[in-house]
């Protein structure tokens, strides 16, 4: 019988290299990440609905690249909460308030239980491909241990420099989508490195860091 060949965890992540809020896959292409705000549509009146619909498709009609529209869903961790409701209980001098303020905790940790409430959080992939950057390790360089590096090396200072030419075009490209949003009421940030790592430390880790489903 032939051995069985294993794999590690970095031959099955895309990611090369995250670098000033720029992830740089194994491909050599590039990606920004978006984080949007959130738009209670439901309680806007029929024409801002129809305005905010009209400016959303204006902005899909004048995109010349493709993006990708990411919701992270985790359950909500209302622990942090209770920790203050349980302070604000024993702060009370008043016994019927403390009394208020413990059913009205042991409510919401029964509520969140029963409903199992779900917080998510929207972002937007914007690419830029055909690109050739080399690799730099640092800090915040490579996602995972071992993954960066691999092909002919150059000079670094002309890798770094192509490097900032293709950030323009991509940061171009974010800035299209944040005034595209901007003009149907959504709020749009990039991430930078630190955001970036956490957001895919917890994509693979959802135990870690409360249960994450990444939905498409």
């Amino acid at each position: 019988m032939s051995p069985v060949s294993s794999k590690s965890t970095q031959d099955f992540v895309p990611i090369k290299e995250i670098r000033d809020g720029v992830i740089i896959l194994k491909d050599n292409s590039m990606r920004m990440i978006l984080m949007a705000s959130t738009l209670n549509f439901a309680l806007k009146s029929e024409e801002e609905q129809s305005a905010i619909v009209l400016q959303y498709q204006n902005f899909l009609n004048s995109l010349d690249f493709p993006v990708q529209f990411f919701i992270q869903s985790r359950k909500l961790d209302i622990g942090p909460y209770l920790a203050i409701l349980s302070e604000a209980e024993k702060s009370h001098d008043n016994e019927l308030l403390r009394i208020q303020t413990k059913e009205y905790a042991e409510f919401v940790k029964n509520f969140v239980q029963v409903t199992n409430v779900m917080s998510k959080t929207f972002y937007i992939t914007v690419p830029y491909t055909n690109v050739s950057i080399e690799v730099k390790k640092g800090r915040f360089g490579s996602l995972f241990g071992g993954i960066a590096g691999g092909g002919k090396r150059g000079s670094m200072d002309e890798k770094d420099e192509k490097f900032e030419q293709y950030k323009i075009q991509l940061q171009q490209r974010s800035d299209v989508v944040q005034q595209g949003l901007a003009r149907a009421g959504i709020r749009v940030a990039p991430l930078n490195t630190e955001e970036l790592i956490e957001l895919f430390y917890e994509l693979y880790n959802p135990g870690e860091s409360g249960k994450g489903v990444a939905n498409r």
